[in-house]
C-alpha cells in the first residue's frame, strides 16, 4: 500500500490568529498546478469567514517561493478553453487574496517566477529573503506574463513594471524593494524574525479597524481623487463610531495604553 501524498498547502494557526498556508510541491519548485491553485483557493474561501484569523502568512517549503503556472500541465492540453479557464481560475484565487478582511503576508524565501511572482505582489505585504530573487518570466519562452503584469503594475512604478515583463530578467531581493514589490529583506537566517515583527505589529491593532482599513485601501485606489476622498470621509466616519476607534482616542487622551477587546471582528 502506497504512501498518502502529502497535502499541497500546509495550514498551521497559531493561538493569537496567525494562520500559515504553506505550498508544498517543493519538488516543482512549488509550481501553482491546477491542483495547488484548487486548494489554496479553497483555503482563502475558509478563512475568508474565519473570524479567529488575524493575519495570514504565504510561505513554501524547498529552494524556491513559487516558480509561477506548472508549464508541463499546460502543455498537455493546448486548447483556447482549457487556458481560458486555466488564467480565470487563478486571477480569482489572486483577488481571494484581497479580498480577505485580513492581511496576508507573503514570506519568499527563494525565486518567485511568473505567477509566483503575482504572488507575491497580490499579497498586502512581503518580506524577502536576501537570497530571493524575482522575475515575470514568461516572455522568455514566448508567453508575455500579462496576468502577473496586472499585480506587478499595481506595486511598482509603470517603466519598471514594463522594464522586467519584456526583458523577462530576475530583480534581487533589494531591488525589490527599492521599486516597491516587497516591504522587507532580512537575511535568510533572520526571515522569520523580520516576518514576526512584522505580524506582532499588525494583530497589536484592532481586527476592527485593519478589516476596515484593507477594503477600503484598495476601493479607493481605483477611484477618481474626489471620490476616494468622499468615500473616505464616510468610512473615516463609521470608523470613529466603533468601539475600538473610541476606546483607543480616550486612551490616547487620558495617556494610557488602550484596552482593546481583541476578540472575534475586534
Amino acid at each position: 500500500m502506497s504512501e498518502p501524498e502529502e497535502p499541497l498547502i500546509l495550514r498551521t494557526h497559531d493561538v493569537r490568529g496567525v494562520i500559515t498556508l504553506t505550498l508544498n510541491r517543493p519538488q516543482a519548485f512549488n509550481a501553482l498546478s491546477e491542483a495547488m491553485l484548487a486548494a489554496l483557493h479553497r483555503e482563502l474561501d475558509m478563512l475568508a469567514s474565519d473570524e479567529s484569523a488575524r493575519a495570514v502568512v504565504v510561505a513554501a517549503e524547498g529552494k524556491a517561493f513559487c516558480a509561477g503556472h506548472d508549464l508541463k500541465e499546460m502543455r498537455a492540453e493546448p486548447s483556447l478553453e482549457y487556458y481560458e479557464r486555466l488564467f480565470a481560475r487563478c486571477s480569482e484565487m489572486m483577488l481571494g487574496i484581497q479580498r480577505l478582511p485580513v492581511p496576508v503576508i507573503a514570506r519568499v524565501q527563494g525565486i518567485a517566477t511568473a505567477a509566483g511572482c503575482q504572488l507575491v505582489a497580490m499579497c498586502d505585504l512581503a518580506v524577502a529573503s536576501s537570497t530571493s530573487r524575482f522575475a515575470v518570466s514568461g516572455v522568455n519562452v514566448g508567453l508575455f506574463c500579462s496576468t502577473p503584469g496586472v499585480a506587478l503594475s499595481r506595486n511598482v512604478l509603470r517603466k519598471q513594471a514594463f522594464e522586467m515583463l519584456v526583458t523577462g530578467e530576475f530583480i534581487s531581493a533589494q531591488e525589490a524593494k527599492a521599486r516597491g514589490l516587497i516591504n522587507r529583506v532580512a537575511e535568510p537566517e533572520q526571515l522569520d524574525a523580520e516576518l514576526e515583527r512584522l505580524v506582532a505589529a499588525i494583530i497589536s491593532k484592532p481586527r476592527v479597524a485593519v478589516a476596515m482599513g484593507k477594503e477600503f485601501f484598495y476601493r479607493q485606489a481605483e477611484l477618481g481623487i474626489a471620490d476616494a476622498y468622499g468615500a473616505a470621509s464616510q468610512v473615516m466616519a463609521g470608523n470613529m463610531m466603533d468601539e475600538a476607534a473610541l476606546e483607543g482616542v480616550q486612551a490616547f487622551i487620558e495617556k494610557r495604553p488602550p484596552r482593546w477587546n481583541q476578540g472575534p471582528n475586534r
